[in-house]
């Protein structure tokens, strides 16, 4: 407020004159005031009268043109096409009132078994879906002049949008469907084994040792994600700092291979081994991979993730089971980074196994400051029956009961990352109940050397251009660190909105809170910094589950 005695005061020796010109002025307000009034018409009837004319909406995607035809056969998503696009309307708000398939959250879409979408149509449709995106990546024709436009020089958004809408027009709506004709988990201890390869020459001998080694072969069933360069001329990775790459011969086709071979052929002819076959180009990604892989389970007892590059100890899947559920939970998850691949498996009869526990705010640039974690240390001295609690999901190992597949999906909206993935699904199993453990013993071991092999952020960069990975990546990052809280990427700051497309769908669970998984771990997302909690590394119970601080006598050292 302004006080009296602020205020000028006038005397009768200072008379107010008008202005010279006022009436320029007056004419002048009189005019802007018509455009503004104008404007707000024309807004009003473009937002909220007749509606919108889709082909006015920036460059037309393909998503874009199948909601048009929508609007023109006077169907339901049609009309909603400009809301959905732009986020403010879910796919669910404008299905659900016809009755068709959807729920409030990814992990409420429950099947009761009964009409489970076949294992043949789930690889087919993404077999397709991941064919028709590639073709969208490479360009499209134009309508008007027939002139064929490439999609080389795209930039990072132009490229996120183009996978971002066709993800919306067909990948998306297809999942809500199967997540509600999801087969029931089966209690006949078969297991399945999610294996995304990209370009790997270790992928044959990975699956060969998997069935070798395990207990009882005809209980497993992998399922498997071959990304290889087909046809020449390959690629080899970067071989030195020069970025010197040269010509290799088309990669193995592990998959073939496997069920050629004397192990492999019963187990192919028996079904026990589905697999999808993805071109090089056509990568997007190891995080995007798996969500293709766990596609692919159909209703086995447990659930089990590893990389394709990996050895095995005898028994390792009976092992494993054995470990979650001797976990004390009702939902248990055994996860850890496996030791190198010259670990001596001898040693499993006794020596307690590695445990991860330290995550870091990476600090490279291209990560954005996205949780990365530390390597796995042998943090006891003693191994003991009771899997020790951990605060992370590793993505090249880890064990679950089958279906945790329907309460924690994997999201289709994270393709091209690499980092990010096993923080966000850490804290969206434990938000969702799942507790997490290390196994007591080691049952694989991993090779972590693979500089020079080939990667798949060069597929992305030959697909369009040199750089365009990294902002890419980012981008897509931002996702990821919406869902964790970082402050930076609260969803009022996330350019462009497409990015968060159906975020709460993939995100964190119900049962505890994002903010108590943070204070566990020791993660201060405001201030990047991580503090130091003590409990993984003595292998103690965490604050939250000290009732079973009895079972761990043995403190680690």
């Amino acid at each position: 407020p302004i006080s009296s005695t602020m205020l000028p005061t006038s005397t009768s020796n200072h008379t107010r004159t008008k202005p010279k010109y006022s009436w320029v002025k007056d004419f002048g307000y009189r005019i802007l005031s018509f455009f503004a009034a104008f404007a707000l018409f024309m807004f009003i009837q473009d937002n909220y009268g007749a509606p919108v004319n889709l082909n006015a909406i920036q460059p037309m995607s393909q998503a874009l043109q199948r909601h048009q035809k929508l609007l023109a056969a006077n169907e339901v998503i049609g009309p909603k096409m400009k809301a959905l696009h732009d986020g403010t309307m879910s796919m669910e708000d404008i299905m659900q009132p016809q009755g068709l398939q959807g729920g409030d959250n990814a992990g409420s879409s429950q099947s009761d078994g009964s009409n489970p979408m076949p294992i043949e149509e789930v690889m087919e449709f993404l077999d397709g879906f991941i064919s028709e995106l590639h073709q969208r990546f490479i360009g499209h024709t134009d309508k008007v002049t027939g002139e064929f436009i490439s999609h080389k020089k795209y930039n990072y958004v132009q490229i996120w949008e183009l996978f971002h809408d066709f993800v919306l027009e067909k990948l998306y709506p297809w999942d809500r469907e199967y997540l509600s004709r999801m087969p029931v988990r089966r209690d006949d201890g078969s297991i399945f084994l999610s294996v995304a390869t990209y370009r790997d020459e270790n992928c044959l001998n990975t699956i060969t040792g998997a069935f070798k080694m395990s207990h009882d072969p005809t209980l497993l069933n992998v399922g498997l994600i071959q990304q290889n360069c087909v046809e020449e001329p390959c690629r080899s990775g970067i071989l030195d700092k020069t970025g010197k790459m040269v010509d290799v011969p088309p990669d193995d086709d592990c998959h073939k291979l496997f069920c050629e071979s004397e192990i492999g052929k019963p187990h192919c002819e028996a079904g026990r081994v589905r697999a999808i076959h993805i071109k090089e180009p056509e990568s997007l990604g190891p995080y995007f991979a798996r969500y293709l892989a766990s596609k692919l389970w159909f209703g086995e007892s447990w659930f089990m993730q590893i990389d394709a590059h990996m050895y095995f100890l005898q028994d390792w899947d009976k092992i494993s089971i054995e470990m979650l559920k001797a976990a004390p939970s009702k939902k248990p998850v055994i996860s850890h980074y496996p030791p190198p691949e010259e670990y001596d498996f001898s040693k499993s009869e006794w020596k307690a196994a590695p445990r991860l526990c330290g995550p870091v705010f990476a600090h490279m640039d291209l990560e954005d400051q996205i949780i990365r974690l530390e390597g796995s240390y042998n943090y006891d001295a003693v191994q003991l029956p009771t899997p020790r609690f951990a605060p992370f999901i590793a993505a090249g190992y880890f064990v679950a009961y089958g279906d945790f597949v329907r309460e924690v999906p994997f999201d289709p909206f994270l393709p091209w990352i690499f980092m990010g993935e096993e923080v966000s699904l850490s804290a969206r199993l434990w938000t969702s109940g799942y507790d997490i453990f290390s196994p007591s013993k080691s049952v694989t071991s991993h090779i972590y050397g693979r500089r020079k092999k080939p990667k798949f952020w060069e597929s992305v960069h030959r697909l369009f251009h040199f750089g365009v990975h990294n902002p890419l990546q980012m981008l897509v990052l931002s996702r990821v660190k919406s869902q964790l809280g970082y402050p930076e990427a609260a969803p009022d700051f996330i350019k462009p909105q497409s990015v968060i497309t159906h975020l709460d769908q993939y995100s964190m669970g119900t049962e505890r809170p994002l903010e108590k998984f943070l204070e566990y771990v020791g993660l201060d997302m405001k201030k990047k910094e991580v503090i130091m909690t003590g409990w993984c590394e003595k292998g103690q119970p965490p604050p939250n589950k000290q009732e079973f601080i009895s079972l761990y006598d043995f403190v680690a050292e």
